[in-house]
């Protein structure tokens, strides 16, 4: 491999774990739903335990632009713009040589009420908006632009670029994507980042929009354990939800060949993940904000360059972990500010002591924080103070108090709320302390947890 590798992160949009069918879960297994990523996988390597740090998506997403937790670029909810400065990712690729292109999703140049000067949502995002990349085909709400089978994003200049008509849109991105491989600067080694909305629930409808066929392709689906006997919706719509996970594989292969067939494989790391999963309303009233694995866990696969073979088994990463990854890639200094770790540390072992928890913070639905270990899930959230919701919109509080406590091992898709359980209270206390920790760290603030406690009776 030359000393500067292409690098592509290929991004998929409220992906459950399970559907990738290596992770050996029936929910993937079941359809060989992913053998294009299965693929990708046994040649490289697989992160078994992989986690989001924030599952919302604009929240997610700021995460991986600027490396840092969303309270501390203050995109702790959706349609909050990062400022300009703390956009790194992209710049430390250009700084480098890189030619940086960014296709897909981008979820980061809004700010405000719908309507306003700020919303850009359905309008074409101007260039002090685009985290300093250099080639730009996007949407900053791409649900808001496009259907399924319509839609459109826009160029560098401003232009819409629409769908081909009757094509589906994962395959409409995964077209561009190639093209851009295609027609890319030959003097200069390129990160790409492509960005699918699959299989995020369509807004407008408020369903999940697969290809066509994919009710009845994957009807006789696996109900996963932590959906099986709730209410929810993913009677209706889970099949859907796989039709959409089978063509985001589809496009990874047709990605990878374009990739083999300009001769350039060999020379390129790829990084597959999504920003979080979907617990099907079965958590709270909506897919995701929850501290659930059905929200958190995410697939994440990477090729090429250091990673080949398995990590330790049992290590933990996260999508803050994502950054400065792609930069070491590269062989580009990660920047101090950078909150996570290289993953290329677990290669070989790693280089320093792993952790041994991944810290989340949780917006929107409620103000929450959370820690999920190898064995124990544990959250806190602030005190409602709106309709039932805790703090929605604000950042963070001062307060809260505990509310999930999961033993993953004796019930792995966490059907058993043991937060009050008097058995566990010294695990407790232990994760009470590092979630504590870990808080003061990311947000410059020690907040108060009140002890949850056994219900009379």
């Amino acid at each position: 491999m030359s000393t500067k590798p292409n690098v592509i992160v290929l991004f998929s949009d409220q992906q459950r774990w399970d559907t990738v069918s290596c992770y050996g879960e029936p929910l993937g297994s079941q359809f060989n739903l992913t053998p294009n990523l299965d693929r990708l996988a046994a040649e490289g390597m697989r992160f078994e335990h992989a986690f989001t740090c924030q599952p919302v998506c604009g929240p997610a997403r700021a995460c991986l632009q600027t490396g840092k937790w969303a309270t501390e670029v203050g995109c702790y909810q959706n349609h909050t713009m990062p400022p300009a400065e703390e956009m790194r990712l992209a710049p430390a690729f250009n700084a480098a040589g890189y030619q940086t292109a960014y296709i897909g999703k981008w979820h980061l140049a809004s700010f405000g009420e719908h309507g306003g000067p700020d919303d850009f949502r359905t309008r074409p995002i101007p260039p002090e908006r685009r985290g300093g990349y250099e080639y730009w085909l996007a949407s900053d709400v791409l649900e808001f632009t496009s259907h399924g089978y319509d839609g459109h994003m826009f160029d560098g200049d401003g232009n819409k670029r629409e769908f081909e008509p009757g094509r589906y849109r994962a395959d409409a991105v995964g077209d561009w994507a190639v093209e851009f491989i295609e027609n890319r600067d030959r003097e200069r080694p390129f990160f790409l980042m492509v960005s699918w909305i699959e299989p995020h629930h369509q807004n407008d409808t408020d369903r999940y929009e697969g290809p066509r066929g994919s009710k009845e392709q994957f009807a006789n689906f696996t109900t996963p354990g932590d959906l099986a006997d709730t209410d929810g919706d993913w009677r209706e719509t889970l099949a859907d939800y796989l039709g959409c996970c089978r063509s985001l594989d589809e496009n990874v292969g047709r990605i990878r060949a374009a990739l083999e067939d300009q001769g350039i494989a060999e020379e390129t790391v790829i990084l597959y993940t999504s920003d979080h999963g979907s617990h099907f309303r079965t958590r709270n009233a909506e897919y995701k904000r929850s501290c659930h694995d059905g929200c958190i866990r995410i697939p994440m696969i990477a090729w090429g360059g250091a990673f080949r073979g398995q990590p330790p088994a049992g290590q933990l990463a996260s999508l803050i972990d994502v950054p400065p990854t792609l930069l070491t890639a590269a062989g580009i200094d990660v920047p101090e500010a950078f909150r996570g770790w290289p993953l290329q540390q677990l290669v070989d072992g790693p280089a320093r002591q792993w952790r041994d928890e991944v810290f989340l913070q949780v917006s929107e639905d409620h103000i929450g924080r959370a820690i999920r270990t190898p064995r124990w899930t544990y959250e806190v959230v602030a005190d409602s103070t709106e309709e039932g919701r805790s703090g929605r919109g604000a950042p963070a509080a001062e307060t809260y108090r505990e509310a999930h406590f999961y033993d993953n091992d004796a019930d792995p898709h966490q059907r058993n709320n043991l937060v009050a359980d008097p058995a566990y209270a010294d695990v407790r206390d232990e994760l009470r302390r590092r979630l504590l920790a870990r808080i003061e760290a990311a947000e410059g603030a020690r907040p108060e947890i009140h002890i949850a406690q056994e219900p009379d009776g």
